[in-house]
């Protein structure tokens, strides 16, 4: 599995199951729409009251599993990452992205509170266990912006 290929993988999908912390520590999950960037940025965005955004901004640590969810399908992406709100120049770089997938997203931003979290992977593991044996792979976040 190289670089290339997880992007391809990654990018196959629209849905993500997103994770995080309340400052209870209890977890909490939820399912986001997503684009991921060449540089394998992940955003999504949500309401800015939504337990998501409120437990990101406390602990910007977060996770994604993307794939796993079609019936038969035996491969997934576990993500660890960092999680913020972009701003300016750099949230337009995205949301034109964004937009190219979820062209219904131009019409949510009148949404009042709408936000966008990236989260900018610290670590990834791609696993396909539909072959014998199955395929691991892991990559840490530098590898991927270096390539």
């Amino acid at each position: 599995m190289t670089p290339g290929e997880l992007l391809a993988f990654l990018r196959s999908h629209r849905m993500a199951v997103q994770s995080s912390v309340s400052s209870a520590g209890a977890p909490q999950s939820a399912v986001v729409g997503f684009v991921v960037s060449d540089a394998f940025e992940f955003l999504f965005d949500t309401l800015d009251s939504t337990r998501k955004v409120i437990n990101l901004r406390l602990n910007a640590k977060a996770s994604l599993v993307v794939g796993g969810m079609a019936a038969g399908e035996g491969r997934t992406a576990q993500i660890d990452g960092i999680a913020d709100e972009p701003r300016g120049a750099e949230l337009e770089r995205l949301k034109s992205f964004y937009f190219e997938r979820f062209p219904d997203g131009r019409e949510r931003q009148k949404w009042p509170g709408l936000t966008y979290i990236r989260i900018k992977p610290t670590w990834i593991r791609f696993s396909d266990f539909s072959m014998k044996p199955p395929e691991v792979a892991e990559f840490t976040g530098s590898e991927l912006r270096s390539t």
